[in-house]
């Protein structure tokens, strides 16, 4: 193979990635976007989302989307279809619909 050939496939392969991986971090970070319609058949689910895939409230010293800092934290949320939040079922227990202080980083 071509050295010139094999440098400009490592390149653009390199820019795809440095493209993905820029768009996930900015899709991640951005607030949560939701219709009143699309609200009212949601609820808030604490305690079963992965870190920093959280929709919102992640406590003391976190700001919204995207900033809880352990799997499953059980004080930020992750909207879910209304009715399946509490059939949820993570390695620390079900989802709930209150916050609470059972599994917080440390």
């Amino acid at each position: 193979m071509n050295i010139r050939l094999a440098i400009r496939s490592s390149l653009a392969a390199a820019g795809a990635v440095v493209a993905t991986v820029g768009y996930l971090s900015t899709a991640a970070a951005a607030p949560l976007q939701i219709s009143p319609d699309q609200m009212a058949s949601m609820e808030k689910c604490y305690g079963v989302a992965l870190a920093a895939h959280n929709d919102c409230k992640a406590g003391p010293g976190t700001t919204c989307a995207g900033t809880s800092k352990i799997d499953y934290q059980s004080n930020s949320w992750k909207l879910v279809p209304k009715g399946t939040c509490e059939k949820i079922k993570t390695p620390f227990g079900h989802g709930s619909l209150q916050d609470s202080n059972s599994h917080l980083p440390v």
